[in-house]
Order: structure tokens, then C-alpha cells, then sequence
């Protein structure tokens, strides 16, 4: 359907139904329901703009023209990452759909554009964690040992996005500080690596508007490109676990990168690993 053909009468209650639809919908989530910080007091309930733009990948002026009811070029998968924030059931998805004028299509998987040959490495590596990201830091391709080490879930489609909104999260992780400072910076690295690509900047923009922790580290321009580290987590049914990581650029993807994780040695990670990956498939049968 061609919103712009419509009657300006008929545009207006548009307008007004999908503000008030989607303000509704901001308005019955805390920040706790997606995984973020709860913050101070609010002037109103819910999430914010800015938290369900970076939460949906998208641009917060995209966001607040679409909650506006402008007229602007919207997509299949914008809309569904939308959905996908705010919890929308099936009726519902379908009503943003049909307000945005776009017929609701049913739901598709994720795409993944990981060569199958990489997606049977990356499951392979169990139990150890393996993943894709590409040159934004979104994931692309995650194995079942990062999703339950890390915790990483269908929520979570960005590793900058998640290290700094997920609560759990940053609980779990040690040195957090550390490893912030040390994200930001590699952050920082690779947007300097693609001067022409606009998405940077609008990350690190709605990134600073979302969370303070990055807007503070920003401010520091801390730059790096480490490949190799450490990262120590406290998981709540495995306790700690330490593993040694290695990042490695994808030839066939550029700007795209593997990261493996391997159990640190002499602290007891292998085995612990293991054990959790042994239950956890036991509860799936």
C-alpha cells in the first residue's frame, strides 16, 4: 500500500494510530525486560527512543520519524527488528506491518551469510565458544557455546549493542571496565579503517545516546585493534570460567571476523565447559 496516496485525512489518523500504537507498546517494557540497566527514575514509563533504535539496529531520528508517522522508507526487516525489541506478538507485528503499509509477510529465519564450510567450523569448535561478527559488530553466526556461556540470545544481535545494554551480561563478565575500554577502542579502529561508511558514526551516536558508559569511553578516543586477550566470566551454573581469545579476519567476508575462545590452562574451564555443554544437551532431550 502507497501511504503517500492516501486521503491527508486518512494519513493523519495513520499518523496517529502507529504513535500511539508504538508509544504504547515503548511504554509497557522497563529497561530490565530487555536486558538493560534499569537507570534512575523516569518522567514516563517504558523504554526510550533512543533504547529501542539501538536495541533494532536502527538510526533514533529513523526511529522517532517512524513513531512520528512520517512518511519514510521503511522495510521488511527494519519492522521486524522492531517487533523483535518491543515484544510484539503475531496480531501485533502484523499491525505494524499493515500501519507502515507493507503487507505482513510470515516469519523468516535469520539470515546467515556464513559459507556453510565456516558455519561447520564454527559448531565444531564446541564446546568451545565461536562466533561471526561482521564490520558494524553485528553477530552473523553463533554457536550454542557462546549463547550459553555468554548468555547471548534471539535479543542480542550486536556484540557492541550487548556489552554495553545487557545487564546480565556485564554481571557475568569480569574486568568489565577493561574490556569496555578495549572494545570502544577497536570500535573507534575500525571506523577509521572505513571512512566512507556513514554507519559508523550513527553507532556511536545512538551507542553514546543509550548507554553513558560508552559516551564517557568515547569521549576518550581510545583507539586499539588487540586480537588476542583474555576473557574471565562468572557463570551462574558453572562458575568461573576463563578462556583466551583469538579474533581473525575472514578473507571471503571482508570486515568480517571469527572469534574462538579456547579454555585457559591450569583453571579448570575445560572441564567445567564441558560439563555445562553435557547438561545442557541432557535437557534438551
Amino acid at each position: 500500500m502507497d501511504v503517500s496516496r492516501l486521503p491527508a485525512d486518512a494519513r493523519q489518523r495513520r499518523s496517529a494510530e502507529i504513535r500511539a500504537f508504538l508509544r504504547s507498546r515503548r511504554a509497557r517494557l522497563a529497561p530490565e525486560d530487555v536486558g538493560m540497566p534499569a537507570g534512575g527514575a523516569r518522567r514516563t514509563p517504558g523504554l526510550r527512543r533512543e533504547e529501542v533504535a539501538v536495541l533494532a539496529g536502527v538510526g533514533v531520528s529513523w526511529y522517532t520519524w517512524l513513531e512520528q508517522g512520517r512518511e519514510i522508507n521503511i522495510s521488511a526487516d527494519v519492522l521486524d527488528a522492531i517487533a523483535r525489541v518491543l515484544r510484539l506478538d503475531d496480531e501485533e507485528r502484523e499491525h505494524l506491518y499493515l500501519l507502515a503499509g507493507l503487507n505482513p509477510p510470515p516469519h523468516r529465519q535469520a539470515n546467515r551469510e556464513v559459507s556453510p564450510a565456516l558455519r561447520r567450523l564454527i559448531d565444531g569448535w564446541l564446546p568451545r565458544p565461536a562466533y561471526v561478527i561482521d564490520r558494524h559488530w553485528n553477530f552473523v553466526a553463533v554457536n550454542r557455546a557462546a549463547n550459553l556461556v555468554f548468555g547471548y540470545g534471539e535479543d542480542d544481535y550486536s556484540c557492541l549493542v550487548s556489552f554495553f545494554t545487557n545487564a546480565a551480561f556485564r554481571a557475568s563478565l569480569c574486568h568489565w571496565e577493561d574490556g569496555a575500554r578495549a572494545i570502544v577502542g577497536q570500535f573507534r579502529a575500525d571506523a577509521a579503517r572505513y571512512p566512507d561508511d556513514p554507519e559508523f558514526g550513527r553507532l556511536a551516536a545512538d551507542m553514546c545516546a543509550a548507554s553513558p558508559a560508552f559516551a564517557d569511553i568515547w569521549a576518550e578516543h581510545p583507539v586499539g585493534s588487540a586480537t588476542e586477550g583474555i576473557k574471565t566470566v562468572r557463570h551462574a551454573e558453572s562458575g568461573e570460567l576463563v578462556f583466551e581469545y583469538t579474533a581473525l579476519p575472514l578473507s571471503g567476508l571482508p570486515g568480517h571476523r571469527l572469534l574462538l575462545y579456547t579454555p585457559a590452562p591450569d583453571t579448570g574451564t575445560q572441564a567445567r565447559l564441558a560439563a555445562l555443554l553435557a547438561a545442557q544437551k541432557q535437557t534438551e532431550r
